[in-house]
């Protein structure tokens, strides 16, 4: 049965998949070495997997330039691996590139850039970075107050089980207008569709 797949890309996924796994098993190492709390170590492994493009080792690199466990505390170099593995869809990576925009560690601070990061988490499924932005637009923060797109962010962030939205939609919802609401329930109903 031809799929239509070139023998030729199958032959070079699977090369991509054999050398990813040294990265893997780097990471691994580097995992196991943070949970010891051999931050060294960590970072060594870690920084072997995130140059070799593993996503999960970018981010992790990211955590220990920001937090300085392991290497000395460096904003740029945690913004240029957060972003990295960002850029690779992984979603807490987003979360924490929108952090890092927010406030300006590592890259000039740039909210609307924040909320781009925030809203990419978000729609990958996480709940901190939905619930992060119904507060922002619930408030202002740096962007037009919208009780509209606060309550269809919280009831995201429910979604995917934050813990704090179910109050957060019902503060909403006690100062919300009736067709305000039937708005944010359109606008998550069409967001869950997407």
């Amino acid at each position: 049965m031809n799929l239509g797949i070139p023998l030729k890309a199958i032959v070079a996924a699977a090369g991509l998949a054999l050398l990813s796994l040294p990265a893997a098993g780097d990471y691994e190492d580097g995992v196991n070495a943070a949970l010891s709390g051999d931050f060294e170590t960590a970072f060594r492994e870690f920084t072997i997997a995130a140059e070799e493009g593993l996503d999960l080792a970018q981010y992790n690199l990211g955590i220990l330039y920001f937090t300085g466990q392991g290497v000395e505390q460096d904003y740029e170099q945690a913004f240029r691996w957060t972003e990295a593995a960002a850029l690779q869809g992984h979603a807490a990576a987003q979360l924490n590139l929108g952090s890092l925009y927010y406030f300006g560690n590592g890259v000039p601070e740039d909210r609307g850039q924040a909320v781009e990061w925030y809203g990419n988490s978000a729609r990958a499924g996480n709940a901190a970075a939905a619930y992060t932005l119904a507060e922002m637009y619930r408030d202002g923060d740096h962007v037009d107050r919208d009780p509209v797109l606060a309550h269809a962010w919280a009831a995201w962030a429910a979604r995917y089980d934050h813990p704090e939205a179910g109050a957060l939609m019902e503060e909403l919802e006690n100062r919300m207008r009736p067709e305000q609401l039937s708005e944010a329930r359109r606008t998550f109903a069409r967001w869950q569709i997407q």
